[in-house]
Formats: C-alpha cells, sequence, structure tokens
C-alpha cells in the first residue's frame, strides 16, 4: 500500500535561514492548530496547495545542493504519513531532517503511542524537532529558528553534529524573495514589526 500524498505549499531547494547550513525547505498545506499569530496563517487550510508523492518529493529533495531537509507548515505531523516516508528516504540518503510541529513533543509521543499514523515514523525519521505551539505573547528573540520561549528543541537522533549541537554559530538568518513579478516571499523568522520595518526599507 502506497503512502498518501503530501500537500506542498511551498518548496525552496535551498535557504540558510531554515537551520544550520544549507537546507532545503517544504512548507506543507494544511494546519489543524492555528496558533493565533501565526506567521504562516495562509497555511491552516487543507485547500491549496500542490499534491507530491513522496518518493517524487524525497528525490527532489535529494537533488538538491543542501545538507537536509527542514519541514515547516501547516503543520507537519497533520500529513505525518506520507511525510514520514518522504523524510525516511531523505536520510536513507544521507541528509539530516528537521521538523517543525505545533505539536508538543510530549502529545507526539502519545500520539505515535496509540498508533496514529505516521506520527511514530516521522518522529523516528526525525533528527532536531523544533516543537509546541507558537504562543505571540513569549516572542523568543534570542535562540534562532523558534518563533516561542516555549517551544522546545528535541535532539532526536545523532548522525549529524550540526543539529545535535545545533547551537554552535547558530543565527537567526531571514530570506526575502522577490520575482520579476514583484512578488515578495519571506521565510525564516522574524516578529511583525521588525519585519514591517524591513520591508519598508527596501527600495
Amino acid at each position: 500500500m502506497s503512502e498518501p500524498a503530501v500537500t506542498v505549499a511551498r518548496y525552496l531547494g535551498t535557504t540558510t535561514a531554515e537551520g544550520p547550513g544549507v537546507r532545503t525547505a517544504v512548507w506543507v498545506q494544511g494546519c489543524t492548530i492555528r496558533c493565533a499569530g501565526c506567521f504562516n496563517p495562509h497555511l491552516f487550510a487543507v485547500e491549496g496547495g500542490v499534491p507530491w508523492s513522496p518518493a517524487e518529493l524525497a528525490a527532489r529533495v535529494l537533488s538538491e545542493p543542501s545538507g537536509g531537509l527542514t519541514l515547516l507548515g501547516g503543520e507537519p505531523f497533520d500529513q505525518a504519513e506520507g511525510l514520514a516516508a518522504v523524510a525516511s528516504q531523505v536520510r536513507a540518503g544521507g541528509r539530516s531532517v528537521l521538523t517543525f510541529s505545533g505539536y508538543t513533543h510530549a502529545s507526539l509521543r502519545r500520539a505515535a503511542a496509540a498508533g496514529r499514523p505516521g506520527v511514530a515514523g516521522l518522529l523516528a525519521a526525525t533528527d532536531l524537532l523544533i516543537a509546541g505551539p507558537f504562543q505571540r505573547d513569549r516572542i523568543d528573540h534570542e535562540r534562532p529558528w523558534a518563533g516561542s520561549t516555549n517551544q522546545e528543541f528535541v535532539v532526536l537522533g545523532d548522525r549529524f553534529p550540526d543539529l545535535v549541537h545545533w547551537r554552535e554559530g547558530a543565527v537567526d538568518r531571514l530570506q526575502v524573495d522577490v520575482d520579476r513579478s514583484g512578488t515578495v516571499a519571506v521565510n525564516g523568522w522574524l516578529d511583525t514589526d521588525r519585519l514591517d520595518a524591513l520591508l519598508a526599507a527596501l527600495d
């Protein structure tokens, strides 16, 4: 039986703003958590995005000149079954996997123990988990990549030293892409006031 398709909202072949080193980033469409103040509220709805088979998505990631895959959303664990297949293939290809989730690590462990499809597999194929709901009254200005101070960094594997020792040399980066039509795409974490100031300063 084949794994379900993954609905991808955005794909970025290389970025230095979504984890240590150069990474490929995949944002999935749909989120049942819907944190107030989320940076990506347009990814809440399940409608939208482009379906990819896990095999096609993993092959695309492995074709990129990056050191690993970062899964974001939306909520990756709402598509855990398909993403577990993607992540395991990417790791088998020698790349690391960093997964963001609005669920806590404890709640994901409970879901895995209860047999929720794909959760145990995606946890097993994740090297670094950044977990917990975004809380807009607890903005994190100290750690890279996390949105709020309640979110936990959980190292789940030791194959990739840059993820085990993620604090060493880690800095927050923001990537702003502007295409020929003038469409602006932003990735990386920045609170709304600082993002507004940055975009206002662009010529």
